[in-house]
C-alpha cells in the first residue's frame, strides 16, 4: 500500500513540474511578443511623422 502511495505522489509531483515548465514557456513567449510589439510600434512612430492639424 505504501509503495502505491509513493508512486502516486511521485506522479503528481512530476505533473506539477510539467505544468510549471509549460507555464514558464508561455510566459517567456508572451514577454518576447510584447517586447517585439513595442519595438515595432516605436519604429513605426519614428518612421511615420505625425500629421499636424
Amino acid at each position: 500500500m505504501r509503495q502505491i502511495f509513493l508512486a502516486l505522489l511521485c506522479l503528481s509531483l512530476s505533473g506539477c513540474a510539467v505544468l510549471a515548465v509549460a507555464d514558464l514557456a508561455v510566459t517567456g513567449v508572451a514577454t518576447a511578443a510584447k517586447v517585439g510589439v513595442k519595438t515595432v510600434g516605436a519604429v513605426v512612430d519614428a518612421v511615420i511623422p505625425d500629421k499636424k492639424p
